[in-house]
């Protein structure tokens, strides 16, 4: 997925995929993925999907910052 923010590329195919965590089976309607990636900038973002019935029906990217990436890390352990 490609997303323009501020005039910056976010692109899951060229950024470094750092961690995904998923939760609930492949198919499942409340199931969904968060995804950290970095940029080749050193940019840092979350990609996030899901099920039709998961906080995340629809496929999205978020910028964040170097310090919540680091936190999301954690969080996501």
């Amino acid at each position: 997925m490609q997303k323009i923010i501020c005039k910056k590329l976010y692109d899951t195919e060229t950024s470094e995929l750092i961690k995904k965590s998923t939760y609930g089976e492949f198919g499942c309607a409340e199931g969904y993925e968060e995804s950290l990636y970095k940029t080749n900038e050193g940019l840092y973002f979350v990609y996030t999907n899901g099920g039709t019935d998961s906080k995340y029906s629809k496929e999205n990217i978020a910028r964040i910052s170097a310090k919540k990436a680091e936190e999301w890390i954690k969080d996501h352990e």
